[in-house]
């Protein structure tokens, strides 16, 4: 009995247990229910939207759509630069059972380069395989011809149409407009700084130099997009919304190019410059750099050859010698010489020197400084000085004024500082102080280094877009203008006439400077070219208006104190620079033409008449155009 009913109580303690374990089973059941309950809450409802968004951006993806670049017109509406259409053969890779047995039989069929098909090796390795990739650019039609006979042959290779850019006229305007080229590391790099990388996703190709790069904003317009639903692969199932690219505004420049091409034609492959400024705003008319190149081999990627080919060349085609060419300004500027003399006091209108053809530092025993007239002038007054272009005169100026203040007079000109011209491509060159000369040299400034600094010779450099701005400050009596060559944009599709034109941008004028002064400089830059013993009557004989100039020839070297000057007997690379600048007609003036040729000599008789060609192109077939 006792036995029984203990085992009674060991039944229901045993009962008792199983039910609190099971309660508490039960509990842990409901807890983790809870939290599962809980989970399923947060994950489908508080962050509903997060993870919406993530399955979003795995299923729908943003496509961007380059825009079309803006076009480029002269100041006659004439195409300088266009977007043509042009054929690829393009390859997806995924569509090719074997590519390189694709690619050896494509080239019995289209001659295809080893380069290219390195540069395809090379993209290849950067591009997934459902995107097609550009084997061969620039087909002709007789290739395009050729493969759509054989394209059932080629699985997953089509030929495809885009737009790249196209200069019509090459060369000749290499310099100003520059060339639009596949954007690389540096380009990536710098877009990155300026926060320009979004805009450029879609787009291949980034203005390198010239007007294409120094207006790359206004040219490159903003992209567009489309937002496609993808697999899990990322291949496009369809477009779910659509919006198209702003294509960039067209620009039109101040460039005549029937102005561009005929100096570009009288330079006949020399070596040199030329600027041709409109001066009632500094336009610039035309920017000639000989040689050159053509900037099409640049668009659609120019071959390791071709352009080590220009990077060795002697004649440096690559430079931009307008903006970029630093010669010594020789004679001139003889005539800013004298407004600043004038209006220090150096000298007045009736200072009158005896010129023996040299010249020496007073109390000095150094060797003397020469005129380019071995037997001199006689005596001179400082319009005769500038006619005659008279060396012992100016030297005696520079002597008088002293470095600082001939440099400072010089930048007022725009020596030594960056023209404004519109295109990065441009040099400071040298106006040279003690300070320049101390941290350059490590040696102090020398009376003596001053005396060709009056002639525009030794440590003083320039470029021949300075000169050009400098005379234009003649030109305006003292206002300072920055030659540019944007003339105005037109927003895209509107019509030629609608343009909006682009502001002038302009520095601080010469001021004080009596009216008087001007007309002595201006009055001895007309006698150059007309009076009786200008060094550039010759090259002015006959003319049927009037004009004014300043001839200039910049030495290559230093001779000796008992060295004559042979050019005969130089190499080509150590004769003079011929300069020249001048404006025409003289009351009404229609064009500022400064030219450089190197190595040919005196500025009167190679310069000159290149210039009297280009002012009689302007003004005299303008007339006869007129007349019609």
């Amino acid at each position: 009995m006792l036995r029984r009913r203990s085992q009674i109580r060991d039944y229901k303690s045993e009962d008792q247990l199983f039910r609190n374990r099971a309660i508490i089973a039960f509990l842990g059941i409901v807890i983790l229910m809870c939290v599962l309950i809980m989970n399923l809450y947060t994950l489908q409802v508080v962050q509903f939207q997060d993870y919406k968004t993530r399955s979003n951006d795995n299923r729908i993806k943003i496509v961007p759509i380059a825009p079309n670049r803006g076009l480029i017109y002269d100041r006659n509406g004439i195409l300088l630069a266009e977007n043509r259409p042009i054929f690829n053969l393009e390859i997806t890779p995924e569509q090719v059972k074997n590519i390189w047995e694709t690619i050896e039989h494509l080239k019995t069929v289209i001659d295809i380069p080893q380069e290219r098909i390195d540069a395809f090796k090379k993209e290849l390795r950067q591009t997934r395989r459902f995107n097609s990739i550009p084997l061969l650019t620039q087909l002709t039609q007789q290739q395009v011809a050729k493969f759509s006979v054989n394209q059932h042959k080629f699985p997953g290779v089509s030929v495809t149409a885009t737009l790249k850019r196209y200069y019509p006229y090459g060369k000749i305007l290499t310099h100003v407009i520059g060339y639009v080229s596949r954007i690389n590391d540096k380009d990536i790099q710098r877009l990155k700084r300026e926060a320009k990388e979004a805009n450029y996703q879609a787009t291949r190709d980034i203005g390198k130099l010239g007007i294409e790069r120094y207006y790359e904003d206004i040219l490159h317009g903003m992209p567009g997009y489309q937002e496609v639903e993808v697999n899990s692969r990322g291949r496009i199932i369809r477009t779910l919304k659509y919006v198209p690219p702003v294509p960039g505004k067209d620009v039109v420049l101040n460039i005549d190019v029937g102005l561009q091409k005929y100096l570009y034609q009288l330079f006949e492959g020399r070596r040199g410059s030329a600027v041709v400024l409109d001066p009632k705003d500094n336009g610039v008319l035309a920017m000639v750099s000989s040689p050159s190149y053509d900037p099409n081999a640049f668009v659609h990627g120019i071959s390791g050859k071709a352009y080590r080919t220009l990077l060795n060349d002697k004649d440096r085609p690559l430079v931009n010698r307008a903006t970029l060419g630093i010669y010594p300004p020789g004679s001139t500027v003889k005539p800013m010489i004298a407004v600043s003399a004038l209006e220090e006091g150096v000298i007045t209108p009736n200072t009158t020197r005896n010129d023996p053809g040299y010249w020496r530092i007073p109390n000095s025993k150094t060797r003397p400084f020469r005129d380019w007239l071995k037997w001199g002038h006689g005596r001179v007054n400082i319009t005769k000085a500038i006619e005659e272009s008279v060396d012992t005169f100016f030297y005696q100026v520079a002597y008088d004024m002293g470095i600082d203040r001939l440099s400072e007079w010089m930048r007022k000109f725009g020596y030594g500082e960056y023209t404004g011209i519109d295109i990065f491509e441009e040099s400071k060159a040298n106006m040279p102080t003690r300070e320049w000369k101390m941290s350059r040299h490590r040696t102090p400034w020398y009376q003596g280094d001053t005396i060709p600094v009056g002639i525009g010779q030794g440590y003083w450099t320039a470029t021949p877009m300075q000169i050009a701005k400098a005379t234009s400050v003649l030109v305006h009596h003292g206002k300072v203008l920055a030659p540019h060559l944007l003339r105005a944009t037109i927003e895209n599709g509107e019509q030629f006439d609608k343009q909006k034109l682009a502001e002038v941008e302009t520095y601080p004028p010469i001021t004080g400077v009596p009216e008087k002064y001007w007309n002595i400089a201006i009055n001895g830059m007309y006698l150059v070219n007309h009076g009786s013993r200008g060094t550039a009557r010759r090259a002015f004989h006959g003319l049927k208006y009037k004009s004014a100039g300043k001839s200039g020839t910049a030495q290559v070297f230093s001779l000796g104190e008992n060295e004559e000057y042979n050019a005969d007997e130089l190499a080509e690379h150590l004769r003079d620079h011929a300069l020249f600048t001048g404006f025409a007609p003289l009351d009404d003036p229609e064009a500022i033409v400064t030219i450089v040729l190197e190595n040919a000599g005196g500025g009167s008789s190679h310069g000159a008449p290149v210039v009297r060609k280009v002012f009689d192109h302007i003004i005299l077939d303008e007339e006869q155009e007129e007349a019609k």
